[in-house]
């Protein structure tokens, strides 16, 4: 996995900077914690933190490579995992390619030896990377076809510094801590925009883009993004074609020579990755999956179910225990914990940002992924399947599906994600975010791919799949990434394997949802896996605390900031608002909307006074 840093200057011979090229680095150590390399090679420093989890001994980096006659040909820098490193591997060896480790770095730097710049079309995985050719000194920073893995840069007046997080890029004195108004937006607006990195003069490398920097200058280019295609199969074919790749893929993922489990939450995603992981692992000889569910401890309030989850997790986590007898544990996490402020400050120098909704699910994550990271290395997730198959209940909402803006933030589940409701109502006439949201809308819908031939119900449910898979997925993969690799946990989402992205891309509304449930084709090719409970089980999203010892916790920190003059988030909020906010009794404050504010406003403060971010509206 690891995390990964850099500095190109064609001005400046590097070895001038290399104590700015070695804090860049250090600030990865998380990420990163087995191992770290600097190389530096006149203009350009690469650094590396390493995670080992292939090769462990082989796969050291920075890592370069020669061609034949010795001479040094491109060094990499590189966070990740090539899942088809192997076959690759041996292609490579058939064109006369000799290896020196077994580790999959070495295979992504000789096949660019081989292909050039189209390697990347060779590669299935999640990667982030930065590659330097020494005969062209040329810059690549390439990231993954769906973003899993995260990849930053500022472009500066003769180059570019670049890094796995923000912090990488701050730690250099030429990247100001400045967040104008556009950045804001993003913040208070569950809506990512695709590139946007929040903070002014930065970027995210899209998914699936090569970014190249040379003498010339910057120039960015996409190697894959979605496209539409006539769906040739036929339901039974479609079902039979999704269950094999999900076979393939899950085969390939569970390749890793450190310890590895899955995350399992008892619904039917987690469950399948789980069930197939089991099932590849004893057919292999090698011991059962071991798993790992989350709950709360219990402090005066117990389940009840709400508008986002109607069920509890736990009853369906033993019913598939049961069925495939995983090694299972059960992490219970204390609700009271999750609003102390040091453990926000953690989560927040994680995320360099504050958390953007539904607070509490922010730092379980983090303790979730730190108990697991006591036995595992390497995890699988469910993420990602309700944006591949059109799980969440926008998809078959009328009303969502309908509305002239992005489907979550409609009445369906919109309330749960607004965490501008204490924020004061100038600012947000100042920032104009109708006018924002439209415009992000408006982009995401002239991007969508589309076939003459489609009716207007199939356009429309293909631009719905459109929205979720570029705008709504980003911000989930965004928090699983920092969350668990804050802890040098390594997270795998199968779902998000480009191959089955692109097929159920394609695959027709009418189809996906034959028999009127949702994820209807992903349900009939794994049903014989599962136990009939959650074979039918509907969507529950993952967990976010009912305890009033949670809400208690979050009320005194806000209560603080109110109270402070030199709060900086304080000239944002609408103290009225907020006051009224904070006198209602314990309990009576909607559970997700009120909290979501207070969530935000808390956050932000935290992110501002921690991370000494300017603001510049």
């Amino acid at each position: 996995m690891c995390g990964i840093a850099g500095w190109l200057s064609y001005s400046l011979n590097m070895q001038t900077q290399q104590d700015t090229l070695q804090r860049m680095t250090d600030t990865m150590a998380l990420r990163g914690p087995d191992a770290e390399g600097v190389w530096i090679s006149g203009p350009i420093g690469l650094g590396h933190r390493r995670l080992s989890i292939i090769d462990l001994e082989g796969g050291k980096q920075p890592m370069l490579v020669r061609q034949d006659d010795g001479q040094q040909f491109a060094a990499i820098t590189y966070s990740g995992e090539v899942y088809n490193f192997r076959e690759l591997r041996a292609e490579l060896q058939v064109r006369g390619h000799r290896f020196e480790s077994r580790s999959d770095t070495e295979v992504v730097l000789r096949a660019y030896l081989e292909w050039g710049e189209g390697f990347v079309d060779h590669l299935n995985g999640m990667f982030a990377f930065a590659l330097w050719d020494m005969r062209n000194q040329q810059l690549l920073l390439i990231r993954d076809r769906m973003g899993v893995k995260p990849l930053y840069y500022y472009q500066t007046g003769d180059g570019v510094i670049f890094g796995s997080e923000p912090k990488a890029l701050l730690a250099n004195p030429l990247v100001p801590r400045k967040v104008r108004a556009d950045g804001l937006r993003e913040i208070l607006e569950m809506v990512k925009t695709p590139g946007h990195a929040v903070f002014h003069g930065m970027r995210e490398v899209l998914p699936g883009e090569v970014v190249r920097i040379d003498r010339k200058g910057l120039a960015r280019r996409r190697y894959w993004q979605l496209e539409a295609r006539e769906h040739a199969h036929t339901l039974e074919q479609t079902i039979r074609h999704t269950r094999d790749l999900l076979e393939d893929i899950v085969e390939r993922q569970i390749v890793s020579d450190v310890p590895l489990c899955s995350l399992l939450s008892g619904g039917l995603d987690s469950s399948i990755i789980t069930a197939l992981a089991s099932k590849k692992l004893l057919a292999s000889g090698k011991e059962n999956i071991r798993s790992f569910s989350v709950d709360f401890l219990d402090h005066g309030n117990g389940f009840t179910s709400d508008a986002v989850r109607g069920t509890p997790d736990a009853p369906f986590v033993r019913d598939l225990v049961e069925r495939i007898h995983s090694s299972h544990n059960e992490i219970m996490l204390d609700s009271r914990e999750l609003a102390d402020p040091a453990l926000r400050s953690q989560v927040i120098r994680a995320l360099d940002l504050p958390p953007a909704y539904w607070g509490d699910m922010w730092p379980s994550l983090y303790r979730l992924f730190q108990q697991v990271r006591k036995h595992s290395t390497v995890a699988l997730s469910g993420e990602s399947a309700d944006e591949v198959f059109g799980g969440y209940r926008w998809f078959h909402d009328p009303e969502a599906i309908a509305a002239d803006t992005f489907p979550w933030l409609t009445s369906v589940t919109g309330k749960y994600f607004d965490g501008k409701t204490l924020f004061d109502i100038d600012l947000l006439r100042q920032l104009d975010m109708p006018g924002f949201l439209g415009d992000s809308y408006s982009q995401a819908i002239a991007e969508t791919p589309t076939l003459a031939t489609e009716s207007p119900v199939e356009r429309r449910m293909r631009q719905m799949s459109y929205l979720n898979l570029t705008r709504f997925v980003q911000t989930l993969l965004d928090r699983k990434d920092r969350m668990s690799m804050a802890v040098g946990l390594e997270v795998r989402v199968p779902f998000c394997d480009h191959r089955l992205v692109e097929y159920a891309f394609n695959i027709p509304w009418e189809m996906k949802a034959f028999d009127g449930r949702e994820k209807s084709i992903l349900r009939a090719a794994t049903r014989d896996l599962l136990p009939e409970s959650i074979a039918d089980r509907v969507k529950s999203p993952y967990p976010s605390t009912q305890d009033p010892a949670y809400e208690q916790a979050l009320r005194a920190s806000l209560t603080k900031i109110v109270a402070s003059p030199d709060a900086p988030v304080r000239v944002l909020l609408d103290t009225a608002r907020v006051r009224q906010t904070l006198d209602k009794p314990i309990g009576e404050i909607s559970p997700m909307y009120d909290r979501m504010g207070m969530e935000l406003a808390v956050g932000l403060n935290t992110w501002l006074v921690e991370q000494d971010v300017s603001l510049d509206l």
